[in-house]
């Protein structure tokens, strides 16, 4: 199949119609008669459609209306009901009311009245006589006058990740897109990256790319060198790279369709040696991932696998990434799986399935060490067990 999916007019509608039949079946489960979803990311899965979606992440500017059976009703940011037209997963369009501060000032709970006797009006018509519906993200005000018109609210989050968990063959090639993406933007920055530029030099390089090539945004910029790689989590800056550099990357890229391609790479900047120090933190990371991508096998709990994880040994423990993998799609989902050390405090059970699209981490370094390795690999678990979707090679003169 082609690379540009988005052409394809039926494998898209196969694509939308397999989201929202698996998110109306978990509306159903949860004894709901209806969803209300203002998550970007969950209005895109439910409806296929997609506009403005950062600034939806922070303005609820857009919503739908999802009943287990009836019309699915997306509320369009006004003036916009033509971005959405033909939509296969949207029986109708209206304009959305919009009660956030920015928009309605003072004016917020008049204009939330209005709002709310929509939203009970589709309820009353399509939600077949449930009074339980699964809302994933809604400012206090909404929600105290969808409970006084007699609503009982549940977490629309959960139902949908339970939605998004397993994947449909549609999403798959979507992620394989995404992932192909990705690499290539990685290949890009790996074979360009030189002593002398800055490290927003080299993670634009990645921006770029995806952009070219049809994909979105990037949910960080988790893009470091040198004696920043460590600890992790720092974002790129204007540090300028020098020769013989660590330089370390997750990329968290949301490419086209909105699907993320979450891998980590790290190489050395510039024609120089690596240091047996930078060795020996790339064979740990490299070790931790490899061992661990092969433990998610359907069946198998997020316990065991915990379990059973390769972990780091000590000193490097204290740096060692929290979680063993998490699930992705649209973007980081559902299930977080964390090693052991963590379970009371934070971990949670559950079973790896076929279907499931999972980021497999690993961080190398040391407390007040120089530098560290993020190394990620994404995979599918399918009936047979892991399967590789990030293919992008390790580092030969690292590994040697």
């Amino acid at each position: 199949m082609s690379d540009d999916l988005d052409r394809d007019r039926g494998w898209r509608n196969r694509l939308d119609e397999g989201r929202l039949g698996r998110l109306r079946e978990k509306i159903a489960d949860y004894d709901c008669g209806a969803g209300l979803f203002y998550d970007p990311i969950n209005i895109r899965y439910a409806t296929g459609t997609t506009n403005m979606q950062v600034y939806g992440l922070h303005n609820p500017c857009r919503y739908a209306f999802v009943p287990v059976e009836g019309p699915v009703v997306l509320f369009e940011f006004d003036g916009c009901a033509h971005l959405s037209a033909g939509c296969t997963a949207v029986n109708e369009i209206r304009t959305a009311t919009s009660w956030y501060y920015f928009v309605s000032g003072p004016r917020c709970e008049e204009v939330a009245h209005i709002w709310c006797a929509e939203i009970m009006d589709l309820v009353r018509s399509y939600a077949m006589g449930s009074r339980k519906l699964a809302v994933d993200r809604i400012d206090p005000l909404g929600t105290h006058l969808l409970e006084q018109n007699g609503l009982h609210i549940i977490d629309g989050f959960e139902v949908a990740h339970m939605a998004r968990m397993i994947k449909t063959p549609e999403e798959i090639e979507a992620i394989g897109q995404s992932i192909r993406v990705c690499q290539e933007g990685l290949t890009r920055m790996m074979e360009t990256s030189a002593p002398g530029q800055t490290e927003n030099d080299i993670w634009s390089i990645l921006h770029q790319t995806n952009i070219e090539r049809g994909g979105e945004w990037i949910e960080t910029r988790l893009l470091s060198s040198g004696p920043r790689t460590n600890p992790w989590y720092q974002e790129a800056g204007s540090r300028v790279i020098e020769a013989g550099d660590m330089i370390a990357i997750d990329t968290d890229l949301i490419g086209p369709l909105g699907y993320g391609a979450d891998i980590s790479r790290s190489w050395v900047a510039g024609d120089v040696t690596p240091t047996g120090d930078q060795r020996t933190l790339y064979a740990l990371a490299y070790e931790q991932v490899e061992r661990n991508r092969e433990l998610f096998v359907p069946g198998r709990s997020f316990f065991e696998i915990a379990d059973r994880a390769w972990t780091m040994p000590e000193p490097y423990r204290g740096y060692q990434q929290p979680a063993i993998a998490h699930g992705s799609g649209l973007c980081n989902e559902f299930p977080l799986i964390i090693h052991g050390e963590h379970i009371e405090a934070k971990g949670y059970d559950g079973l790896i399935e076929p279907g499931m699209v999972v980021c497999v981490e690993s961080y190398a370094g040391t407390p007040g060490g120089r530098e560290g390795v993020k190394l990620e690999q994404q995979i599918l678990v399918s009936d047979d067990g892991p399967e590789l979707l990030s293919t992008l090679p390790f580092n030969d003169r690292l590994l040697a």
